[in-house]
């Protein structure tokens, strides 16, 4: 007996990747169903070599419903998870809207997949910012040994992380290049093509944006309290996978060889670490993987216990739609959740 799951956002970046991936890993669904907007009725999406119509968010009724995948924006899912979760299916949610509620519960699988049973407060689990879900799935095992206090973290983002109209304008804006024609800014407030903008996300009073603050406070609500973070955060005009230049301090030593073979050993990471040209991932190697990918792994001498390294993961995937899918996995293989056919 398979589980009822629900796709919110079904049109958009994430919401199709989510498609992809239930298909991929063979996710134990019965049913799938897609909504969105009433805008979007109607428009077809792919799920493995099935056809799905969409259907309006507003008038469904998610009674039936196991597991509800959201990825519609914060406004739409602060105002439909609480209602999607009082009709008893667990809402796995995408945007920002719940990840610093303490009854939700905010969740790496790799890292902190124990936290996932306090879901039952609300039946919401957060899903992290996606610059958020790769770093931590790379600090978890180093904090593990030789415990974390401060992360310096510079991030090159992709532009998928802004949406399909953000890829649009990257495209349009390149050709205009070549082309001569008029480089026209709509999704960003300088060009992206040839350009990067350090700015991600809205200002706030402190000089830091949002994005920066989110990785902050998810590193220390996922991972530890007391590990110390500060991050700036830059758009580059890549169409997906976020790279993160980290350098982490630890109360403890490590070796950079220590630190490669606990990483070589950690769920979802992946080490690529040669010293010569090309012996180091890229965002375009890691597009479409589900790794988070770690290279450059060095010893920083102007501190004592320092560690620097690079980091890619594909944003779409392990910073999002990869990550919602392990949550609802972990759900299912800790016995969380029975699906509701079958309890009837």
């Amino acid at each position: 007996m398979g589980y009822k799951v629900a796709v919110v956002g079904a049109t958009g970046n994430v919401g199709r990747e989510m498609l992809n991936i239930l298909d991929e890993r063979k996710f134990p669904a019965d049913e799938v169903v897609v909504l969105a907007s009433r805008r979007s009725v109607g428009i077809e999406v792919s799920y493995g070599d099935r056809t799905l119509k969409v259907k309006a968010l507003e008038h469904y009724d998610f009674s039936d419903v196991d597991i509800c995948l959201m990825s519609a924006g914060g406004a739409v899912s602060k105002e439909w998870s609480p209602k999607i979760g009082a009709a008893g299916a667990v809402v796995i949610d995408n945007s920002s809207a719940w990840r610093m509620d303490p009854d939700v519960p905010l969740i790496v699988p790799e890292v902190n997949a124990d936290a996932t049973a306090g879901f039952t407060k609300k039946n919401i689990i957060a899903n992290p910012n996606c610059s958020t879900a790769q770093l931590v799935v790379a600090l978890k095992p180093l904090h593990d040994k030789a415990t974390i206090t401060r992360v310096v973290v510079s991030t090159y983002q992709s532009v998928s992380g802004a949406g399909k109209d953000a890829m649009d304008e990257l495209f349009s804006q390149t050709k205009a290049v070549y082309t001569n024609d008029e480089l026209v800014n709509k999704k960003f407030p300088k060009r992206i093509a040839f350009n990067v903008i350090p700015h991600i996300d809205v200002f706030m009073e402190d000089g830091y944006t949002k994005e920066e603050w989110k990785m902050m406070a998810e590193t220390k609500k996922i991972l530890d309290p007391k590990i110390k973070l500060t991050a700036t955060c830059v758009r580059v005009p890549v169409f997906v996978g976020h790279s993160e230049a980290v350098n982490v301090e630890f109360a403890n030593p490590i070796t950079p060889d220590e630190a490669r073979n606990i990483l070589r050993n950690a769920p979802g990471c992946l080490v690529i670490d040669k010293h010569e040209p090309g012996g180091y991932v890229t965002p375009y190697e890691a597009a479409g993987e589900d790794a988070t990918y770690i290279s450059r792994i060095r010893e920083d001498a102007t501190v004592e216990n320092g560690l620097s390294f690079w980091c890619v993961s594909d944003n779409l995937r392990k910073g999002a739609a990869l990550n919602a899918v392990q949550i609802a996995e972990v759900l299912i293989n800790r016995k969380l959740i029975t699906a509701k056919k079958k309890a009837a």
